[in-house]
């Protein structure tokens, strides 16, 4: 077998396994990453930036791949003209449904709003409803649908696939989400179901603030609070699906009853419902966490001191986080990631004082980088694993 090091030093006279073999750990990176350039590609793969050019040089000419310099920097990627990609993320109170091409550009999307405590499958019609109106937005025929994922707020079993930890989402307790989902929504392909903490660092990692770390956290909060967690470049969920539910952690034993049985968890104190209950006193109505962030940065105190108030309590299950799992980069995302101008100080000033300083003084702490579409675009990052890549010739 001709070694790495024979590889990157340009040897001649490599066997064509070995040459198919580089071709798809380019297009497997492609893949994985949307665009990239040829030093993306040569970062991405490990092969030499010389054998990267001449890999990407005979995959245009047989038209599996293509070049953009429309921007900045050259691109390639891949040409895909059949198969599309449909990614949903099913909230607590929400779900929203998108199509996409496998260069992970979304072609239509929607959402609508659900009711607490819906069951599975009121809330999987209600995708179908919308996937119904996205595909014909798009232009594009169910049968050409080679890849579906969906996110769920609530830990799924590895060995079952079933939707486990009985009172975070009710209604989905013991289901096999994944072959009802594939039901309901009546698509060619089976659906692929994930934790969306675990989907929203999927996708940062591949696509977003993420990129190139091996070990990160990515802090969804929302109606629930989770983290999804990247250790040696892989998404880590545990035996059961439950890594990183840092919003059951315990913050005071004596408080609100959680909808997981216990008192005083975090997700109590810091949830979206939470923070605009708080505030509806002051405001004078159930505001937006878009409006409230606004009303944070034009300084008003009561939004400001609440926000602030949800940073240091996040900060104190995220100091013990880092004291556990070290990692390089936490990511702030989900819907009161809007106020991450006000949060994040709060946040960084509990975990560098309750931290240990060597798991803290190198620790990043961003917001996440792709937004409200951070969940959607991880479904399709799991949508596509095992799609197999284009075939061509040696």
């Amino acid at each position: 077998m001709i070694s790495a090091m024979a590889e990157r030093s340009g040897r001649p006279g490599a066997p064509s396994a070995l040459r198919e073999q580089n071709r798809r750990r380019v297009i497997h990176a492609l893949e994985a990453h949307g665009d990239l350039t040829q030093a993306d590609l040569a970062r991405e793969t490990g092969l030499a930036t010389a054998t990267v050019s001449n890999i990407v040089r005979a995959l245009i000419g047989e038209g599996t791949v293509a070049t953009d310099s429309s921007r900045a920097r050259r691109t390639v990627h891949l040409v895909r003209a059949a198969g599309h990609v449909v990614g949903i993320d099913h909230g607590h109170r929400h779900v929203r449904v998108a199509v996409g091409d496998l260069s992970h550009t979304i072609l239509a999307e929607t959402r609508a709003e659900l009711a607490i405590g819906v069951t599975a499958e009121e809330g999987l019609a209600v995708a179908s409803s919308l996937l119904t109106d996205v595909l014909q937005r798009a232009g594009v025929d169910r049968s050409t649908v080679v890849g579906a994922g969906m996110g769920l707020p609530a830990p799924i079993e590895r060995a079952t696939g079933r939707v486990g930890s009985p009172s975070i989402l009710p209604g989905w307790v013991g289901v096999d989400a994944s072959a009802v989902a594939t039901r309901a929504l009546g698509l060619p392909v089976t659906v692929k179901v994930g934790n969306d903490a675990n989907l929203g660092a999927l996708a940062e990692r591949r696509w977003g603030a993420g990129i190139g770390v091996t070990d990160m956290a990515y802090l969804k909060l929302s109606e629930g609070v989770g983290a999804g967690l990247i250790i040696n470049g892989d998404v880590f969920s545990g035996m059961t699906g439950t890594a990183g539910e840092i919003g059951h952690t315990t913050t005071d034993e004596f408080g609100d009853v959680c909808r997981c049985g216990n008192r005083g968890c975090l997700e109590t104190l810091v949830s979206a419902g939470r923070v605009s209950r708080l505030l509806e006193p002051t405001l004078g109505r159930r505001a937006t966490i878009a409006e409230i962030a606004d009303q944070a940065r034009l300084g008003q105190r009561a939004c400001v001191r609440v926000l602030e108030d949800v940073g240091r309590l996040v900060g104190r299950a995220l100091a013990d986080l880092c004291n556990v799992f070290n990692p390089e980069l936490i990511l702030v995302g989900g819907e009161l990631a809007q106020a991450s101008p006000v949060l994040i100080p709060a946040i960084r000033g509990v975990v560098d004082r309750c931290g240990v300083p060597s798991a803290t003084a190198s620790l990043q702490i961003v917001p996440a980088k792709l937004g409200e579409r951070t969940h959607i675009l991880g479904a399709f990052a799991l949508a596509v694993e095992g799609i197999p890549a284009p075939t061509f010739t040696s």
